[in-house]
């Protein structure tokens, strides 16, 4: 027996249809199910509820990124797998069979870890200042072999104004590549691109069709692919979109409370986690609120709870209650109602925003930030500044790539809490029969087992 994830990120009941012709034919012959979306429904901690069949609180995976109260820093969008404190399906199943192997293909957490083949988006960051966008690989060799047969990975189209269907067609071909190399037992394989128009431009956008006859083609000559080699297939998504729009703009309510500290760099705000009494770290409709000053935590609550779109505010016993009880969490945490997100904006006047807050920098963005996925429409030729950057990028200068807009009102379609219509919650397509209507996040770890059982 060997198996083969398609993680269609995104994809949701009302979704397959005329549309997903492949995708539709295939659930015709599988048992389909929504899923209750982990909570925060956001990438890494959807993922890893999947892969270990735990909560939050046992994984650790509270969000996309958070507080590292210790280091006084923001995390975002790391890479290793040891963050991730439970044992995972393919760990499991080597247990089972020492002749088991995985492949985990662009899911998150992928470094370090125990899968057998890795590939996953790594930078490198020479000395002198430049990004050269590049992939990382286990085995290191697969890196070199993959790209002479592929090229190079279409980093620009990964994430970003340019995000489209080209990385999604190269880690489909990489999925194949990667089962005509080695056949793995199982195969994890990340399809992004339903994410991004989604979030630009809102479900319940005509151009969606398009998106979808897109991945659908995808999906669908991966299907043909895996079941001409006797390879099992379950599609499974992360989240459901919904349209939004309201941006609440969590830090500057914070900041006209006087609870944030703001840090002057180079006649630009930074904010200073360390020296602030609250703050929040913003990911899609979850926001984790942090507090330095534990004497305030009863105002914090209350000015929270004032803010039109967030529709609840967790604290010790919500957290518990919703499975999220970690060291990682914040202190109180802000979910946000559908039609509204959460940005990480904390400035009050644009002309002093931060460096990176024009540029696509998810690691040094205090939060998760949507907006990176526009070209500023107030720039007046951004062909002429894009090729300006990559003239002066090839020439070895440093340059700033500053051509994302500060307007959150561009995003259309976001996620993170638990939308109440099952339409929107993820799908999860397998052969394995169940009698419940709807799957939790949780029990998607078990029912993967159950293929190899």
């Amino acid at each position: 027996m060997r198996l083969a994830v398609l993680n269609v990120v995104g994809l949701t009941q009302g979704h397959i249809g005329a549309r997903t012709p492949r995708i539709k034919a295939f659930a015709e012959t599988r048992h389909s199910r929504p899923v209750k979306p982990a909570f925060p429904a956001v990438t890494c901690t959807a993922q890893s509820n999947y892969l270990t069949g735990k909560p939050p609180k046992d994984h650790g995976i509270v969000a996309n990124g958070w507080y590292n109260r210790q280091y006084s820093e923001v995390h975002f969008w790391k890479q290793s797998n040891h963050l991730v404190t439970q044992p995972k399906l393919w760990q499991t199943l080597k247990r089972r069979d020492p002749n088991f192997t995985c492949a985990k293909l662009f899911w998150w957490y992928n470094m370090y870890s125990s899968a057998d083949y890795t590939i996953t988006p790594r930078p490198m960051y020479p000395a002198d200042g430049r990004k050269v966008f590049d992939i990382y690989t286990q085995p290191m060799d697969m890196r070199e072999r993959i790209k002479a047969e592929l090229g190079d990975f279409p980093f620009f189209t990964f994430w970003g104004p340019k995000a489209g269907i080209d990385c999604s067609r190269w880690i489909a071909e990489s999925a194949k590549w990667t089962e005509k190399e080695s056949q793995p037992t199982l195969s994890l394989v990340y399809l992004p691109h339903l994410d991004y128009n989604l979030q630009r431009l809102g479900p319940n956008h005509p151009d969606i069709g398009k998106d979808l006859q897109l991945i659908d083609e995808v999906v669908g000559d991966l299907i043909a692919f895996y079941q001409s080699r006797d390879v099992e297939v379950v599609l499974l998504s992360e989240y459901g979109i919904t349209e939004v729009d309201r941006p609440i703009h969590i830090n500057r309510a914070l900041r006209q409370k006087g609870w944030i500290t703001i840090k002057d760099e180079l006649g630009r705000e930074q904010l200073d986690c360390g020296a602030s009494r609250a703050f929040a770290i913003a990911d899609h409709q979850v926001a984790h609120v942090y507090l330095n000053d534990p004497s305030i935590a009863s105002e914090v609550r209350s000015t929270l709870e004032a803010l039109p779109g967030i529709a609840k505010v967790l604290d010790r016993s919500g957290r518990s209650e919703a499975g999220i009880e970690h060291a990682r969490s914040g202190d109180f945490i802000a979910v946000a109602d559908e039609s509204s997100w959460f940005t990480y904006y904390y400035w009050l006047d644009d002309a002093v925003a931060p460096d990176f807050a024009r540029c696509v920098d998810i690691h040094r963005k205090p939060g998760y930030d949507p907006v990176e996925l526009f070209i500023d429409p107030k720039l007046r030729f951004p062909p002429a500044k894009i090729a300006t950057f990559l003239l002066k990028k090839k020439l070895g200068f440093r340059a700033l790539l500053d051509v994302i807009p500060l307007d959150a009102s561009l995003v259309k379609g976001s996620h993170g809490c638990t939308p109440k219509h099952t339409r929107d919650w993820p799908v999860y397509i397998s052969s394995q029969a169940t009698e419940d209507e709807a799957l939790d996040s949780l029990d998607i770890h078990d029912s993967l087992l159950r293929h190899f059982d």
